[in-house]
């Protein structure tokens, strides 16, 4: 008799026992595949949230405050737009928008109104794939999800596009006689979208108007910073360059590698995003966390548990062996392939119907879609492996010990 037929004959003898250890593990295994798989995307959904709260790292003229920026937004102090191309040929990582702006007061109608000049981001990313540069992918952990270019992944973006102008003041494609206008300057001027409009003897196309938000932003217009540059007689300055970082990059010194590409600007952290987007992401990585330690602890003791009481009710059986010949390296082995194959049995289970659950009940628990993540296959595969065999040697342990004179005594 060979150690595969012992081990198969092993594995159905206690149907019963063996049932329930297997489902013991393979629910333990569901749970927690089911919970990363589903915490992951909503960690992703929540940085995509609060990341489209607006800019969390500011880059700003010397003698700019943080309250100047926010109290004033018109300083007359200015930066270099060659500070965006640095930004832009770097090879940081981490920033998912980058938005210089220039902003000048415009009359209308005996009205003042902000002329706020943007820079598409269309010309960002050529002039880093031109560079070979990474400044706007996304590391590991960061958050982001590449939908591609399904139907799906379209729609969003058309949907969310005039949000995004809105709060990051970012936006794909702009011409330089195009404009958008904010909600109250469309109401007091009777703009609409495709109408033309009148700024420094310079006729624009208005493309959108933009929804209102309850801040400057409903008061302003938005133009092409090289036209609001040649408009304002001003030269390749900015009033300021808005990031929008991953929070985990910034923690881990995207800040401190903008200052010292940009040692002569002031680049400051809107530490409230930051904090909020780690405080979360941090609490979903503690549940998820929590959840894999109770699998790990409550199914490792009820594998030993099982292992040893099977231990005990094999002694004559395994005495038997023993008093035949059956070396102490044989019985280990036999305990140890069982608790394999129950592991690997248990991860590849757990894995298939906790991704069929993430899938199915993501969307309606955590209001994200969720996709299957191949990784985690390997890592329920290897949690549910690693637990069984841990828990399962010193059982196999005591067992390849035994004393065959002692076992036929006792039983």
């Amino acid at each position: 008799m060979n150690l595969k037929t012992l081990v198969w004959r092993e594995l159905f003898e206690r149907k019963s026992q063996m049932i329930t250890i297997f489902v013991g593990i393979l629910l333990g295994i569901t749970t927690v595949v089911a919970i990363k798989n589903v915490s992951h995307f909503s960690e992703m959904a929540v940085a995509r949230e609060l990341d489209s709260l607006g800019a969390n790292v500011l880059v700003l003229p010397k003698s700019v405050t943080l309250q100047d920026y926010y109290s004033a937004d018109m300083h007359s102090e200015t930066i270099p737009e060659e500070y965006a191309l640095r930004l832009t040929m770097s090879e940081l990582e981490g920033v998912d928008n980058l938005s210089p702006k220039l902003c000048v007061p415009v009359d209308l109608e005996g009205r003042q109104f902000t002329l706020t000049g943007i820079l598409p981001k269309s010309e960002f990313q050529a002039k880093a794939a031109w560079a070979g540069a990474g400044i706007f992918s996304r590391p590991i952990g960061c958050g982001a999800i590449d939908l591609g270019t399904t139907p799906e992944a379209e729609e969003i973006d058309d949907s969310e596009d005039k949000k995004t102008l809105v709060r990051k003041r970012v936006i794909d494609d702009l011409g330089t006689d195009e404009a958008l206008v904010g909600a109250d300057t469309a109401a007091i001027l009777d703009l609409e979208e495709g109408q033309t409009l009148k700024l420094m003897d310079k006729e624009f196309s208005i493309v959108a108007v933009l929804p209102e938000t309850g801040t400057v932003d409903d008061s302003r217009i938005f133009a092409h910073l090289h036209t609001v540059q040649e408009m304002s007689n001003k030269d390749a300055v900015v009033s300021c360059i808005e990031i929008v970082g991953c929070c985990k990059e910034i923690a881990a010194g995207l800040v401190e590698n903008v200052n010292k590409l940009l040692p002569d600007a002031k680049v400051v952290t809107v530490t409230q995003v930051v904090a909020t987007q780690a405080k979360v992401n941090g609490m979903m990585e503690k549940l998820s966390l929590i959840f894999v330690l109770i699998i790990v602890f409550v199914g490792g003791a009820g594998i030993a548990n099982y292992m040893l009481a099977n231990v005990h009710e094999r002694r004559r059986e395994i005495g038997t062996l023993m008093s035949l010949g059956a070396e102490s390296t044989l019985i280990l082995r036999v305990f140890l392939l069982k608790a394999f194959l129950l592991g690997m049995a248990g991860g590849v289970g757990g894995f298939v119907i906790g991704t069929v659950l993430a899938i199915t009940l993501g969307p309606r628990l955590a209001g994200v879609p969720v996709f299957p993540m191949p990784v985690l296959a390997l890592w329920a595969i290897g949690i549910s492996v690693g637990i069984t065999l841990a828990a399962s040697f010193f059982p196999a342990r005591r067992a390849a010990k035994l004393d065959p004179v002692t076992s036929f005594q006792e039983v």
